[in-house]
């Protein structure tokens, strides 16, 4: 049975009516955020160890209002709630979802619980919960992925969902402590690094960078938290920002310029301390940890590098775009690091054009990182991550293994969203061992690019990072591996005797679902060259491979209320398949390779890897 896009109130409220009592969440909800520039929107939530998840919408209306979950911000296939109070008091709220651009139905199977309903004059607030895996299919699992939400309203209680106001965002659900539960020092200061009336080229990729010396305390401190400055009229343009330690023996340049071009010495410094990306914002670290400032072993300078995309290529624009961070005299029982890995950046990653899928690796084996470091480095512990592509990257995760054997997978994003890259932190506290193996996987789609898509700086290319925060704090600054370039065009059938060489045979292949599926086979079981590098820019080649990933068990479903019934598996599988047709990312066709190679990359970032490397 189906249901006409214009749903008529009558039919519909006598269907839907509420008839349960209305009562409140005993627990506050402590996460929230707007769904929409104008505020209209306004969603409160929390999580609990039971695997239930509470919801309060607030939206600015005294009509019906929804509330649900998409596929890719598709339409078909969503999973929503739909309530409202009628003006003689009577609740209405039901479980529905979306079958196309024309067609609702309501669930089988409710799976949403109303705990209030109010309205006074001039919005209306939904407080509901569902757990996080219901056992009906037509539901959205709520999992540590990025999620898309669906939110809409009406003018009154005639509901026609199609007609009314919706809006689409993305979100990360599954936050573990908010700012207010952690221990705020009662003394601090605050530094900003950032750029002083920068003016931003007429490119479509700049990378600003410059040398900024650190506060001068004269005792030891920690810096706890740290927020993002951002040019209020140049927020579409900045793409990242991040802050890396010099070491106190790096002789620096002076002055503003290319963090990969010309001039080498802008590239130095390459420890992590912290560092921002699209959709992020503020992060304090836990209690535990701070990073150092003030003793003789911690940097004096950092480097600042500002990622800017100017596609439309707007002239006469000035920035002063950076990071604020703060930092007390009340000490930490840790000191804090950031270890930078996945995929070496550079066009020896590759992904070739018109595929749904294509999965990267970069390992990181840190066999040699006592040595390196000059003392054994001690157990790591690692407590929040950021997992970073561009704009083809549709899923990323770190798995982390011992002895040849997976212990986890560490951290996960299978439905990454470009627009929302944030620091996480960890459910749980990982301990990582030197020895131990970490590798980075990401997922790409290139269905709609002609051409092939190398690693690179330019948002047009790639990249698959991740970033582990951990204590206490070693020398090594970034573990990253990428496949022998040669044994890939090897196995593609284009033999070479280096790697510029085969980087030019990648781009002669003749690009299909075959020859694609082939170089990630290749790609995969190719030796790994692990490159490894210290705060002193001290590198290190080891070596590995690519051994298999265990997929983590399913989530087991549960059912609020026990005597609903089920819906079928093969409707949402419908539903599904219908909206990953649909939902392709419509983004800028990649360059020609020579171009990239020799004019989007630079000659002098191409001689200087090859040198320093390879």
């Amino acid at each position: 049975m189906t249901s006409h896009p214009c749903m008529k109130s009558l039919l519909f409220l006598l269907s839907t009516l509420c008839l349960c009592s209305s009562h409140s969440s005993s627990r506050p909800l402590r996460f929230s955020a707007y769904l929409d520039p104008m505020q209209q929107f306004y969603l409160r939530w929390d999580h609990d160890s039971k695997e239930m998840i509470t919801f309060e919408l607030q939206v600015q209306s005294t009509g019906w209002v929804a509330f649900g979950f998409t596929i890719h911000g598709e339409l078909p296939g969503a999973d929503l709630v739909i309530g409202g109070v009628l003006p003689d008091g009577n609740m209405y709220f039901s479980d529905w979802h979306i079958v196309d651009e024309e067609t609702i139905l309501e669930d089988e199977s409710q799976d949403y619980e109303l705990l209030s309903m109010t309205q006074d004059k001039t919005s209306t607030t939904m407080t509901f919960r569902r757990y996080f895996q219901t056992c009906d299919p037509l539901d959205h699992p709520i999992t540590g992925d990025t999620l898309r939400v669906i939110s809409g309203f009406g003018p009154d209680d005639t509901i026609d969902f199609f007609k009314g106001k919706m809006v689409k965002k993305s979100l990360f659900f599954m936050l573990y402590y908010h700012e207010e539960e952690l221990n705020s020092p009662s003394v601090y200061h605050v530094y900003d690094l950032k750029l002083d009336d920068f003016p931003v080229p007429e490119d479509d990729t700049t990378y600003a960078c410059t040398f900024i010396p650190l506060p001068r305390v004269k005792t030891k401190h920690h810096i706890y938290k740290y927020d993002i400055l951002i040019t209020p009229h140049n927020i579409t343009l900045v793409h990242h920002i991040l802050v890396y330690a010099c070491g106190n023996a790096s002789v620096l340049p002076t002055g503003v310029s290319d963090c990969y071009g010309a001039d080498p010495e802008f590239s130095l410094c390459s420890q992590i301390v912290m560092g921002w990306a699209v959709g992020g914002g503020s992060f304090m670290f836990p209690d535990e940890t701070g990073y150092s400032l003030g003793t003789p072993e911690d940097p004096q300078w950092i480097r600042l590098e500002v990622h800017y995309s100017n596609f439309d290529l707007i002239p006469d624009l000035i920035d002063n775009s950076g990071m604020r961070f703060y930092y007390t005299p009340e000490l930490r029982p840790y000191d804090l690091g950031v270890l930078q890995t996945g995929i070496l950046t550079f066009p020896i990653h590759f992904l070739p054009p018109g595929v749904e899928a294509f999965n990267s690796y970069g390992l990181c084996n840190t066999s040699q990182f006592d040595e390196l470091n000059g003392v054994p480095v001690p157990d790591m512990t690692v407590f929040a991550y950021l997992l970073h592509t561009h704009l083809a990257g549709r899923g990323v995760r770190g798995i982390q293994y011992r002895d040849g054997k997976q212990l986890r997978i560490l951290c996960e994003d299978n439905t990454y969203d470009f627009n929302l890259q944030e620091t996480r932190a960890l459910k749980e506290l990982v301990t990582f061992k030197a020895g131990d193996e970490f590798l980075v996987e990401c997922r790409y789609e290139t269905s709609d690019r002609t051409g092939l898509t190398v690693g690179g700086p330019s948002t047009l290319n790639e990249m698959c990072l991740a970033f582990l925060y951990y204590y206490p704090r070693h020398n090594i600054s970034s573990c990253m591996g990428y496949p022998s370039i040669q044994d890939v065009a090897q196995d593609l059938g284009h033999p070479v005797a280096d790697a510029m060489e085969g980087m030019v045979a990648i781009n002669m292949v003749d690009w299909n679902k075959e020859t694609a599926k082939s170089a990630e086979k290749a790609c995969k079981e190719a030796d790994q060259v692990v490159v490894i590098k210290t705060i002193d820019e001290v590198v290190v080649n080891e070596t590995g491979f690519i051994r298999d990933i265990i997929e983590n068990e399913p989530m087991p479903c549960k059912r609020i209320f026990p005597d609903e019934p089920t819906a079928e598996p093969e409707a949402q599988a419908r539903f599904q398949e219908e909206a990953m047709m649909s939902s392709a990312l419509k983004t800028k066709a990649a360059l020609p390779f020579p171009a990239l190679l020799f004019v989007h990359l630079g000659l002098p970032w191409l001689l200087t890897f090859f040198l320093n490397v390879l």
